[in-house]
């Protein structure tokens, strides 16, 4: 039903128009109590066997959404209501701002794919932190901060603005994300060179540890796929130099060659982050090498081309504790976090493993053997 409403009618809008009015149906159902009972029923049923435990965090699965979706932390309890067992909001940054001009956000349907260049719009982190602090939770869930850079400010003056939101932010985080990525604000990814990130990373760190004393807010940093593999590896080990509670691999790529993409060539040639099925190989093989090089040490969480059950198995036997979809939720709908869990019950049922935490990198444990 979903996917002939998509074509029929999301197809044919502009997808940031689409999305709004989408995100304004979840909104509206989770405000109502009869009806999003209803809904979390039908679409969050919970597997006693998926229950997740990750950076000191309890979980009804290992399935969350992606940063992105919703910048400025208007539908979280919506998104748990649709099955989403953690989610992540933002990207948040120090200041409000627009975001890029429009037309930012391309669908590339035959590829199963977006393209954006959004730029990190929202509504900045004194805003979120208050609508934070304000809200009353319907549904439990996890909720992750994504904290980015405010466009404006100057690559020398970053690690300032990540403390800023991370001061306001922390304190209303389950756990906290430095995006250092995203290819849409100019200069953002060379905050991924490690010279630049230690002193990032430890300033957010040291901020987060004096804003909020009463318990340990994990942090984690998100990179790019575009990273060659030895600045891949050199993430992991800064993270763990840190002590940082994980990585999330990955970002959307700048990369268009040697994808495969059917789409349009106006499309496939509009600049921003491609996310969706064509990421899906590269950012499988940059977590298999994250696991690698930290084995347990620290959570791995793996996005990026996450469309079915099958996807998301296979990140978790590549050594994520932790998946998170985007982009495939566009095109499956509002069941798509339901078909993942179910499929993802299946999947342990039918292997060897007596838990998900058991599965977790069991790929890389049988090739090293």
């Amino acid at each position: 039903m979903y996917k002939l409403f998509f074509h029929l009618v999301f197809k044919r809008m502009d997808p940031e128009q689409a999305h709004h009015l989408a995100f304004r149906w979840i909104r509206l159902a989770a405000r109502v109590p009869v009806l999003r009972t209803f809904v979390a029923a039908a679409l969050a049923p919970r597997y006693e066997e998926l229950r997740t435990e990750a950076l000191g965090l309890r979980m009804h699965g290992p399935f969350g959404l992606a940063a992105g979706f919703d910048k400025n932390a208007v539908a979280i309890d919506g998104m748990a209501m649709l099955g989403f067992d953690h989610v992540e909001i933002g990207t948040v940054t120090g200041e409000a701002q627009p975001g890029n001009p429009r037309k930012r956000l391309f669908r590339l349907v035959p590829d199963r794919a977006l393209i954006n260049r959004m730029g990190f719009n929202n509504e900045g982190s004194a805003a979120v932190a208050e609508r934070l602090a304000t809200r009353t939770p319907v549904f439990r869930t996890v909720v992750g901060v994504n904290i980015g850079k405010t466009k404006v400010v100057p690559e020398a003056e970053a690690a300032a603005d990540y403390v800023k939101s991370t001061e306001r932010l922390a304190a209303h985080a389950d756990y906290l994300v430095v995006n250092v990525s995203s290819p849409n604000t100019p200069g953002l990814r060379n905050l991924q060179a490690t010279e630049s990130l230690r002193p990032l990373l430890t300033a957010v760190r040291e901020a987060a540890d004096r804003t909020v004393t009463d318990r340990r807010v994990p942090l984690l940093v998100k990179i790019a796929p575009d990273l060659a593999d030895e600045d891949v590896d050199a993430v992991a080990d800064l993270a763990l130099e840190l002590g940082l509670d994980g990585i999330i691999a990955t970002n959307t790529t700048i990369a268009r060659e040697g994808l495969g993409l059917k789409s349009a060539p106006e499309l496939i040639g509009e600049t921003g982050g491609l996310s969706g099925r064509p990421v899906k190989q590269r950012s499988l093989e940059v977590l298999r090498r994250l696991h690698a090089r930290v084995s347990d040490r620290l959570v791995l969480v793996g996005v990026g081309g996450v469309e079915n059950a099958e996807d998301a198995w296979r990140r978790i036997l590549a050594g994520a504790t932790l998946v998170q979809g985007y982009s495939a939720f566009i095109y499956e709908g509002p069941f798509y976090a339901r078909a993942i869990h179910r499929g993802l019950a299946a999947r342990l049922a039918a292997s060897p493993y007596a838990t998900l935490a058991e599965a977790v990198g069991a790929d890389n444990r049988k090739a090293a053997q």
